[in-house]
């Protein structure tokens, strides 16, 4: 009895040093469920705003679609980060929950104490000792590759699912190995596809090495095999992984967000002692550094490491796979764009290898499996490799050396962690017009329809706070075809004039150009309200809706001075001009992009010509491109451009549309291209858009 108690006490260390090091590092104020001042901004936001709409959202199935996070965009709570598995866990609780609510400090916490105890669990592997356990586990607690990613992506803080996969890899018995591999595999599902993806491929080569060894008999190995497929199947339906198609997941990435090969080196800014190592761009997906007190642990574990008393072959031997496993991770990581310190080797791959591999774009975080096995490994060297004594010597300068040196990092987590708490984001929206919105809509939507517009977080918490649904969102994944699909119904609802009467509509600076030429006067309002472009269906007809103050919605348009040369580069301010159909300006003018482009302005005085300064995309196969102008809806121009640069068009206005802008107060030019085509279809880049004149420059005269 009294071996018992002494035996759940000693267990019981590791989840007090686990406790420990969470507030050390993170602090008390982040478990308070309705603080959410430290969620206010980058990708914490969308964390807590997909939660937001889940908890407040029907019940659907799959469990984890998030409908009203998103509406046409639609999406699953997994693509914003909400942790689907604590989100099932409270969701069934939301009407008994404070206002707000979040539970990502409790996440946080039990990231710390299962860490500490799945590194404990590892340690005892190879030892009993109790204080070498412990002081081995703590140097796992401040590796700078989970607490980095504690105050970014919360849950990837989550690195206890790789040391619990690593140790049921490791341990020679595992009694209900099915279920015990079937509760981690669902849980990585339900917490990050990146972890799931680690965590698979270990468990695959740890159901091979048990096959081969004849620890399981084929038919054992098949219901296995077959059984936890199945499970990681539904978890991933349930949490929503399968609500974007494939279209939304082939995005940039792999080959950038790798790891570089000198990673578990380079501290960056997560050591007083060590340089940040000179690197190239990408190498932050796949910051693996092991601090210092790790890398004095390795110059210590070289001696009998040297001397051949470890017999680290025959380990290595008895588990071929899971290091042939880990290999393959490694080599995932480093990616085909080999990064070594400041220098880089390319590995050419087929566009389809490469497409498959961007699903999981940030390659480089697949180093962590190799990380926490390099740390293992270098602790079996030091306690097997000397006497107790010294080994705890060894470990315990080691901890000391780790917490204080990579300081230099998580005191910077630390100060994001303890943000003065409130309940409430500060918000710009302050006019009275936003709160009797609120009761007279039932959706906010963001025009032109994207993924992580410039005012996402601004609207999603308005939306949030109010229980509307929006399409101002940042997801990790949006199906291409759904974003496609919203922008073509954005654009024939702005040049109708005719929008959904539920719906308030915010609108960026290109669509207000073309709102204010077609909006319905009698029924709605366009106004600047708070900084933001407001389009209200219908308020106008609302017995209920209090009058807006709001000047003549062409007095949102932009004016031009008669003589003026604009330019449309990157830091020009004449893209205010640009209305649809144009691509982001660059330093040397602005592509446009489809089939169609505008450019909205009011002049000052009356206009007689205009000249426009252009480029066009050509090739050996595409000698021209056919253009047509139309200024205020009347044809004044049809051209072919077949020079690629220096394209001057003076196009002298007909008197009936100089009277029409006149008369109108308003320039509309539109530019059609009969044969825009890709840069991707001419063999020139792999750039899909349809491109046609580059605009360099507009004078009016």
């Amino acid at each position: 009895m009294k071996l018992f108690a002494t035996r759940r006490l000693t267990s019981l260390l590791p989840v007090l040093l686990g406790i420990l090091a969470f507030f050390i590092v993170v602090g008390p104020r982040a478990l308070n469920p309705m603080n959410i001042a430290w969620l206010g901004e980058g990708d914490p936001a969308t964390h807590y705003q997909g939660w937001v709409f889940f908890r407040h959202a029907p019940w659907t199935f799959p469990l984890g679609l998030n409908p009203t996070y998103g509406l046409e965009l639609g999406n699953g709570v997994i693509f914003s980060d909400s942790n689907p598995l604590l989100a099932f866990i409270f969701k069934p609780f939301s009407a008994l929950l404070p206002e707000p609510f979040q539970y990502f400090g409790l996440w946080l916490l039990t990231c710390f104490v299962l860490q500490s105890w799945f590194a404990w669990k590892l340690i005892g592997l190879f030892s009993r000792e109790v204080a070498l356990r412990l002081i081995g586990a703590g140097l796992f607690l401040f590796v700078p590759a989970m607490i980095i990613r504690m105050g970014v992506h919360l849950s990837l803080g989550g690195h206890f699912l790789v040391l619990a996969a690593l140790y049921l890899a490791l341990r020679p018995f595992t009694p209900k190995r099915c279920l015990a591999w079937g509760a981690l595999l669902a849980a990585a599902a339900l917490v990050h596809a990146y972890f799931l993806a680690m965590i698979a491929l270990i468990w695959l080569a740890d159901l091979a090495t048990k096959a081969l060894q004849r620890r399981l008999t084929p038919g054992k190995v098949l219901i296995e095999g077959v059984g936890l497929f199945l499970l990681v199947s539904f978890c991933c339906w349930q949490a929503g992984y399968f609500s974007v198609g494939d279209s939304g997941l082939a995005l940039m990435g792999y080959g950038l967000f790798r790891a570089n090969v000198l990673t578990f080196f380079d501290a960056g800014v997560w050591s007083y002692s060590l340089q940040d190592m000179p690197g190239v761009l990408g190498d932050g997906d796949g910051f693996a550094f092991l601090g210092l007190g790790t890398l004095f642990l390795l110059a210590c574990a070289m001696a009998p490491v040297l001397q051949g008393t470890l017999d680290s072959g025959a380990k290595v031997r008895r588990y071929p796979l899971f290091f042939l496993a880990l290999i393959a991770l490694a080599v995932f990581a480093f990616s085909n764009n080999i990064g070594v310190g400041p220098f880089e080797l390319q590995i050419p791959l087929p566009d389809a290898v490469v497409a498959v591999a961007t699903v999981f774009r940030g390659s480089g975080r697949m180093i962590w499996p190799i990380m926490y096995m390099t740390i293992f490994v270098i602790l079996y060297a030091v306690i097997r490799g000397h006497s107790s004594r010294t080994a705890v010597l060894l470990l315990s300068i080691a901890l000391v050396i780790q917490v204080a040196d990579t300081r230099a990092g998580w005191a910077v987590s630390r100060s994001f962690f303890m943000t003065p708490p409130a309940a409430k984001w500060k918000t710009p929206l302050v006019d009275p017009f936003w709160e009797q919105a609120a009761g007279h809509y039932k959706a906010v939507r963001w025009l032109r329809p994207q993924n992580y517009s410039e005012q996402w977080m601004t609207l999603a918490n308005y939306a949030g706070t109010h229980h509307l649904a929006t399409n101002a969102v940042y997801l990790g994944r949006v199906s291409t075809v759904a974003t496609e699909a919203a922008q073509a119904q954005a654009e024939r609802m702005v040049s109708s004039g005719s929008y959904a009467p539920d719906t308030l509509y915010v609108l960026d600076n290109r669509t207000v150009l073309q709102a204010a030429l077609t909006l319905n006067r009698d029924t709605d309002v366009l106004a600047r309200i708070d900084g933001l472009n407001v389009l209200a269906p219908g308020w106008k007809r609302c017995a209920d809706c209090p009058a807006i103050s709001a000047p003549d919605p062409v007095t949102l348009i932009a004016q031009l001075q008669q003589g003026q040369r604009v330019e449309f580069n990157a830091t020009s301010l004449a893209s205010v001009y640009l209305g649809k159909g144009w691509s982001l300006s660059e330093p040397w003018g602005t592509w446009s992009d489809g089939g169609e482009s505008q450019i909205i302005l009011r002049p000052m005085s009356r206009v007689h010509s205009l000249l426009l300064e252009t480029t066009a995309l050509l090739a050996p196969t595409h000698t021209g491109q056919s253009l047509e102008i139309l200024v205020n809806d009347a044809p004044v121009l049809s051209t072919r451009l077949v020079k690629p640069d220096d394209n001057r068009l003076n196009i002298q206005l007909p008197a009936e549309v100089q009277q029409s802008v006149e008369r109108q107060g308003v320039l509309n030019i539109r530019l059609r291209y009969a044969n825009a085509i890709s840069p991707g279809e001419l063999g020139l880049s792999k750039d899909p858009r349809k491109l046609a004149i580059g605009i360099q420059a507009l004078t009016l005269n």
